[in-house]
């Protein structure tokens, strides 16, 4: 193995792995990495004698997941601390099961709340190009489908919380916003559409008219398909029917066995028009990457069930009501693979290049020229081995640059 240089920002390649570029395989070849890019992907016998060279034993390199919908981790939930503290250790808890880029999310609280989780975005997209936005799941949201939600935050959109929508994906690049179809008008989110505001509908009961409304007027995602929402009938297709045809639409998953049965999942990425797409989201609660039994979400208990962690358990409120998940990216990946008898390669795009392409992150999700090199090495029974963001190793909390043991 040629040794690495010492500059952070000359060439080096990784290779030794079977490497998914966010589309496909490559057989045969390596990642050219420079200072934070990726700068070619090309066969091993092209390479630059030149090039310092780290080789991997095996498995699979990816390009780092992407996760739209993260309300903690590492024991922390932002709704309890709305601050880029708070982001950043959620961040790194989802980094060790692979996650590169995420938007915190705050479910629905009080203006206050909403408020310092924008400005906490901010700050945080500053700091670490982990956190790549903020994802407001609320509080526009139906009464009648809270799920986990309290119900005393929900309320209709108004034209003070568009302005600052619109002010905050100015500011910090990503906003994702879900809200009820029975809480916006069309006019409303053609608003924050035309401004960048990426707009999903859930936590709705509405009729599939109303969802192709705001779909035809610029919403093009759904939340969580089937939980909290009106669902599929022969007669009444509900949100769950139109997400499914309408071909632009993007829909999160979270695909752990206990939020949807996975013949429903089955039938639903069968039945998906494209180009939009089904895509992994964990949904995740403070718990992953912790050992804990039960957290507090606004000042309601919810208890960890079933096993510790990943696909195994379930958190639920005291009624018995799902609150989020215990989901990790790398365990959705998993499943899609053993239970959803998805192909390999289409369960690594639903964790990378289709969440990047909802989310619109141009340079994330894929392992090409300019984009950012974040990556993950996989064993081939998809371990996480290492991760890298920015070109930067992280492994057992400390960062080398990529190229170095």
């Amino acid at each position: 193995m040629r040794k690495p240089s010492a500059g952070k920002d000359r060439p080096h390649a990784l290779c030794g792995a079977r490497l998914f570029d966010g589309e496909r395989f490559h057989d045969g070849a390596a990642v050219v990495v420079t200072g934070a890019q990726v700068t070619s992907i090309c066969p091993i016998a092209a390479l630059s004698p030149e090039i310092p060279v780290q080789r991997l034993e095996g498995g699979i390199l990816a390009p780092g997941f992407v996760d739209a919908q993260v309300n903690g981790g590492g024991g922390r939930m932002l709704n309890d601390d709305p601050s880029p503290e708070t982001m950043l250790a959620i961040a790194a808890a989802h980094r060790k099961f692979g996650t590169t880029s995420l938007l915190p999310t705050l479910i629905s609280d009080t203006p206050e709340k909403s408020a310092r989780a924008i400005a906490a975005a901010i700050t945080a997209a500053q700091l670490h190009a982990s956190v790549a936005g903020v994802h407001l799941e609320g509080p526009h949201l139906a009464p009648s489908r809270k799920g986990a939600h309290q119900a005393e935050f929900l309320r209709p959109l108004n034209d003070d919380d568009i302005g600052s929508y619109v002010q905050a994906r100015a500011a910090c690049g990503t906003v994702l916003l879900t809200l009820a179809a029975e809480q916006a008008t069309p006019d409303q989110v053609k608003r924050l559409a035309e401004a960048g505001v990426i707009v999903s509908l859930g936590h709705s009961n509405c009729t599939a008219d109303q969802a192709e409304e705001l779909f035809d007027a610029g919403a093009t995602g759904v939340t969580h398909l089937f939980n909290a929402m009106s669902q599929l009938g022969h007669r009444a297709p509900g949100l769950v029917g139109a997400a499914l045809c309408h071909p632009h639409v993007w829909c999160g998953i979270i695909a752990d066995g206990h939020h949807v049965d996975r013949l429903a999942l089955k039938i639903a990425l069968r039945a998906k028009a494209e180009p939009g797409r089904l895509f992994f989201v964990t949904d995740a609660m403070s718990l992953v990457g912790e050992e804990g039994q039960s957290f507090l979400l606004n000042g309601r208990e919810v208890r960890r069930q079933g096993g510790l962690g990943g696909a195994c358990s379930r958190l639920t409120l005291p009624d018995g009501t799902l609150a989020g998940s215990d989901l990790d990216m790398a365990s959705a990946i998993q499943f899609g693979v053993e239970k959803l008898d998805l192909p390999l390669a289409e369960a690594l795009r639903m964790a990378t290049s289709y969440p990047a392409s909802f989310l619109k992150l141009a340079d994330r999700g894929v392992l090409a020229p300019g984009s950012r090199a974040d990556m993950v090495h996989m064993s081939g029974k998809l371990a996480i081995q290492q991760v890298w963001t920015g070109g930067v190793a992280r492994t057992a909390g400390v960062d080398a640059p990529a190229g170095r043991r």
